[in-house]
């Protein structure tokens, strides 16, 4: 799979652009806010119906004006798929698939797989347990649309359920019989994140394992631990134990929306431990580890978008990186960096097709 061509109006900084891609390395230079990582976050909103960046739809559209475009050309097994994506202020967002318009966005999630590498990954590792959440959920959608399913219905239920214990300290009564309902909707979809969590981060360690050794050279040894109240007993039985506690703090307070990752370099915390250029290189080999997890379910490569990664890094790390990527195993990426002299160093070292765009001339023409 890849991206033959985009086109963006209105989108960030961009008022109109058009750009056609190559199969495989296609990289942007240019100074900090030239757009390069708006140019990345357009491809990443034609896969995940999002920006990876900011959530708030209306925040992405150029200052100034009323709306935005991203279109998309691109190759999947063979057959060519258009995705539209079309966002007005206070106007429902428009995404279309081959001209034909989604009637749930989470319907698209999936279809056009990718894997963003950013510096703000680095929430991963220094943000709450929350970050961590989205990141597994981010991945298992991306394969497993019965997931993202379970995962919508289970913050419905959620909401619900929390909701009705605040009503019943502001008024006063206990209503055990609907709360019991709320709980029962609870377990089924939480149970089931719950199990897909475990055997994706039980498929998921091995593979990071050896991203990490080969960028690192076998210096380090990394770990992930996956945290969970489920891991000690049975939903059901932890909502009983936690209904007190619920009623008094007026919330849910046992559940997979609880769950977290322990990220570790050695036996100890990499947000403790871990240098800048270790931490760098634990999120790189993460992410492509679930490339390589993502690649395998789908059976064709997702779409890697490295952004302004190359920082903080050695040289020795950096050319680890790009011996990996440019190998076959791996698909079409797209790859942003202020340096264009880094750039063409890393491209003259690889035997493989590639582009390389100046972002600020194409964005003043």
């Amino acid at each position: 799979m890849f991206l033959k061509n985009i086109s963006l109006i209105n989108f960030k900084n961009f008022e109109q652009l058009d750009m056609e891609f190559c199969r495989k390395i296609n990289c942007f230079s240019g100074k900090n806010g030239s757009g390069k990582t708006n140019l990345m976050d357009a491809v990443y909103y034609l896969s995940m119906c999002k920006s990876f960046f900011n959530a708030v739809d209306s925040q992405n559209i150029k200052h100034g004006r009323d709306f935005f475009v991203i279109q998309g050309a691109y190759s999947r097994l063979e057959e060519e798929e258009n995705i539209y994506c079309g966002v007005k202020r206070n106007t429902k967002k428009q995404f279309k698939r081959n001209k034909k318009e989604y009637s749930r966005l989470s319907d698209h999630i999936g279809l056009l797989p990718v894997v963003m590498v950013s510096p703000g990954d680095s929430v991963l590792i220094t943000g709450g347990s929350e970050e961590r959440r989205k990141y597994m959920n981010g991945v298992i959608s991306q394969y497993d649309k019965s997931y993202l399913d379970d995962l919508i219905k289970y913050n419905q239920v959620l909401t619900q359920r929390n909701a009705l214990l605040k009503d019943f300290s502001r008024k006063g009564y206990y209503d055990s019989a609907n709360l019991e309902l709320w709980s029962q909707q609870l377990t089924g979809p939480g149970t089931r994140i719950f199990n897909k969590r475990v055997e994706f981060l039980e498929k998921l360690l091995p593979i990071f394992q050896y991203y990490y050794d080969f960028v690192s050279r076998g210096k380090e040894r990394v770990g992930l631990i996956y945290e969970s109240q489920l891991s000690e007993s049975g939903f059901e039985t932890l909502l009983e134990k936690s209904l007190e506690k619920d009623r008094i703090l007026q919330y849910t307070t046992a559940g997979i929306h609880k769950d977290d990752l322990q990220l570790l370099l050695g036996e100890h915390p990499i947000k403790r431990d871990g240098s800048q250029g270790q931490q760098k290189t634990y999120l790189v080999a993460l992410k492509l580890a679930q490339f390589d997890f993502m690649k395998k379910i789908n059976g064709f490569n997702p779409i890697l978008l490295f952004d302004d990664v190359f920082d903080k890094l050695d040289d020795i790390r950096v050319k680890q990186i790009v011996k990996l990527v440019s190998a076959n195993h791996f698909g079409q990426i797209f790859i942003t960096d202020t340096s264009r002299e880094r750039l063409e160093g890393i491209l003259k070292g690889v035997d493989i097709e590639y582009k390389l765009f100046d972002i600020e001339s194409i964005n003043s023409a």
